[in-house]
Order: C-alpha cells, then sequence, then structure tokens
C-alpha cells in the first residue's frame, strides 16, 4: 500500500507526544525529525502580581481574555493576594471579549457574557467582531499566554487604545543551536514539512531567522520548497501573519490529524 510520507523528513516542532507524533510519521513513512521551538512556558506568579494590581486599581474600558487557563490563572493569583472580588468586579464592569472557546467557557462559569467573541477562534476572528467599536483612549487589558500577539496589540494600538498586557504564564525562547540547526535545514530544503503545533513555536523560528538575518531565505523556503503545517487555526493564524501563505492544516485540530492529512497531501499531489 502506497505511504504518503515514504522518505519524507518530518519536522515536528513541539515537545508533546512526541513519542506518538513519531510512530504516526514512521507508519505513513516519513522520517520524524524532532527540533523543538516550543521553549518552556512558566506560570510568571511574582511578575504578574503588579500589573494584576494595577489593572484592580484602575480598572479598564475593555478585558480581553484569550484562553481559558489564563483566566483561571489570573483569578487563582488575585485570591492569594486577597484581591478576587476586586479583579472580579472590574471585569464585571468592563466590556468583555473572548478569543477562543475555552476562554468562552471560563467566562461563562462566571457567568460573565463577552460583548465580543472571535467566530473562529483567532485573533482576526476577534478583530472582526471589534468592527465599529471606537477604542480611541480607551484602557484595554489583555490576558495573553506565553506570546505578545503583536497583531492584536498593533491592531487595538492603530485604533487609538491604551494596551496593558497581562500574561500569567511567560515564554522563555527555546534553545538557540536546535532553531539554527532548523532554519539551517529549511534553507538547504533538507526537510519537507515543518509540523507546527502552537503559534509560540511559529514565533520562535521566524524571531531568530529575523534576528540572525536569514528571515527572507526561510520565508522564501517555505514559500517554494518546504510545507509548513499547522495543527490548528490559531497557529494557522501565526504563521499567515510572518507572510507565509502555503500552509497544511486539518480540520479537526489535533496532531495525528495533522499528520494524516499532511500524508494525504502528498498521496494526492503525487497523482
Amino acid at each position: 500500500m502506497e505511504k504518503g510520507l515514504s522518505g519524507k523528513r518530518i519536522v515536528v516542532g513541539g515537545t508533546r507526544k512526541l513519542e506518538e507524533i513519531s510512530t504516526l510519521i514512521e507508519k505513513q513513512g516519513g522520517i520524524p525529525v524532532i527540533r523543538s521551538l516550543q521553549g518552556t512556558v512558566f506560570l510568571a506568579e511574582k511578575e504578574v502580581e503588579p500589573d494584576l494590581a494595577e489593572f484592580v486599581e484602575k480598572g479598564a474600558d475593555w478585558v480581553i481574555f484569550t484562553t481559558g487557563i489564563g483566566i483561571e490563572t489570573l483569578i487563582n493569583i488575585s485570591a492569594k493576594l486577597g484581591l478576587e472580588e476586586a479583579f472580579l468586579d472590574k471585569i464585571r464592569n468592563a466590556n468583555v471579549a473572548s478569543r477562543g472557546y475555552k476562554s468562552l467557557g471560563a467566562l461563562k462559569k462566571l457567568e460573565i457574557q463577552p460583548i465580543a467573541t472571535s467566530d473562529d477562534g483567532t485573533t482576526k476572528g476577534l478583530v472582526r467582531a471589534f468592527e465599529g467599536t471606537d477604542f480611541n483612549g480607551k484602557r484595554v487589558m489583555v490576558q495573553l499566554h506565553g506570546e505578545t500577539a503583536p497583531a492584536l496589540t498593533q491592531y487595538l494600538e492603530e485604533q487609538g487604545a491604551v494596551v496593558h498586557k497581562i500574561l500569567p504564564y511567560q515564554h522563555i525562547e527555546p534553545e538557540e543551536e536546535i532553531v539554527n540547526t532548523l532554519c539551517r535545514e529549511i534553507i538547504a530544503k533538507e526537510c519537507d514539512a515543518v509540523c507546527f503545533t502552537t503559534a509560540v513555536q511559529a514565533r520562535s523560528l521566524f524571531d531568530y531567522a529575523r534576528k540572525n538575518n536569514v528571515y527572507d531565505q526561510v520565508v522564501n523556503a517555505f514559500k517554494n520548497d518546504t510545507l509548513a503545517v499547522a495543527v490548528g487555526k490559531v497557529t494557522l493564524e501565526a504563521l499567515k501573519e510572518e507572510g507565509i501563505d502555503r500552509v497544511l492544516a486539518p480540520e479537526n485540530e489535533r496532531m495525528g490529524a495533522m499528520i494524516i492529512t499532511l500524508s494525504n497531501y502528498y498521496l494526492n499531489a503525487d497523482k
């Protein structure tokens, strides 16, 4: 039986379920290559306390939540500081927006109904929901998770908003040597596809490429040779923001579905 990934070198940029995903790539005839772009996301409790206290003191006109775990973590930290009720009051007195279904679920538990929600779980979907909203001079608190969401921040600032970011979880960059190796492999056309399982991985690769003056070469390689593969919509969006238009993504946002979609892509391409 013909296998879609026969002889193809498939890079995996994540750190989770590596054994499972490697086995699946091998079953489809491929050669898994692990190049972790994830880095480390850690709970920055002490670092976030001043931002949280400032928000409780000053409040905001808008509060934008991007992850469910971020909401829960901020509530836990505010409770430790004796500020939980004050924190929730500030949210309830603001206009609330939610990017993903997990943040929507967390808000539902708090009986908070957001005014604006993304129709597809992406930042672009959230921006569409903001159409016609006046942000000029408004204080906007944005809860983020391990990354800075430059497109959302830029949009809000262009609309005249005063943006305050709260990152309960912060990101430590991956090992430079690994990212450098992958950049060289991509430029040298030594890998057929790179699988990104989070938006953070895409940012790590392209930020490194930018800093080391190989950005254009890496982007061109993705446009012409190496295939970029995203596990889901948020990761896909991060790649598109970097100018990568040729991105493959499964309908079902799961790692297994991503590999099967990739295998089927090559099977159909070879016909």
